[in-house]
């Protein structure tokens, strides 16, 4: 059972692949289709119903979610639809595929991925991915064991101000700053999460990973290390994989 459908859930698009979970390697070209306006429950699930569709898959499905999963559950919609709040998405998504569907957090996701085939690879200790983008994503793993729902986007930074609002790659494009200014914003905001966590090395993902010539020189941590995501956007579709095998052969033992 090494390969798993991955189906990541973004802001416009929704885009899924079959993944070999035992090397993290899509077996297939991916499928993407736009997110709904609002992407309410119903209709982001007749999306994912498409994909499942599509790809003609039996087995398991894993499947990403921009807010806090937990035990199948979502329990945020930050950027999406209100009626999210509450609901057991993994029971929705079953029974719209017919298949067996566990949801993982976006940011999670990507993690998981990173930590295991991507950047973080081999890496002993605690690696924080951070992926910016409309907001700050975040997972934190030690020794290859994932920590969910960290959301660290969401905290205080600057006063009054979420780090997500001040420092993301919206707040960047928002506020028209160079790559140099918004470097800084990131340092700071870096910096405070090197204090509180100490991680060994810090993974940037999201829209800026791939121009991370632009800004990764100008990061200023004091210990930790830092490099941009290796997957970008397979990350997420990779990870919810990995998670829903993880899922399935720990229902089946």
């Amino acid at each position: 059972m090494s390969v798993i459908l991955g189906i990541d859930i973004g802001g416009s698009g929704i885009k899924g692949a079959p993944v070999d979970t035992a090397t993290g390697k899509l077996t297939a070209e991916r499928h993407r289709i736009p997110t709904p306006a609002g992407a309410q429950p119903d209709a982001v699930k007749d999306v994912v119903a498409q994909l499942v569709g599509h790809f003609g898959h039996e087995g398991p499905v894993g499947v990403t979610f921009p807010g806090i999963v937990q035990h199948g559950k979502t329990l945020s919609a930050a950027n999406v639809d209100q009626g999210w709040i509450g609901l057991d998405a993994d029971a929705l998504f079953t029974e719209a595929t017919g298949r067996e569907v566990h949801l993982i957090n976006d940011a999670d996701a990507a993690g998981l991925a990173e930590a295991r085939f991507g950047a973080g690879a081999g890496v002993r200790g605690v690696v924080m991915v951070l992926t910016f983008g409309t907001g700050i994503g975040s997972a934190l793993i030690h020794d290859g064991v994932l920590v969910p729902n960290t959301e660290l986007g969401h905290l205080w930074l600057k006063g009054d101000k979420h780090a997500e609002t001040w420092a993301s790659d919206r707040a960047r494009e928002r506020d028209d700053l160079n790559w140099k200014a918004w470097a800084k914003r990131a340092s700071t905001y870096l910096q405070h999460l090197e204090l509180i966590f100490s991680p060994d090395l810090f993974i940037i993902g999201g829209g800026i990973s791939k121009k991370a010539d632009k800004w990764q020189s100008q990061i200023q941590l004091t210990r930790s290390q830092l490099v941009p995501a290796a997957l970008q956007n397979e990350a997420g579709i990779v990870g919810a994989a990995m998670n829903a095998r993880r899922i399935a052969e720990t229902q089946k033992s």
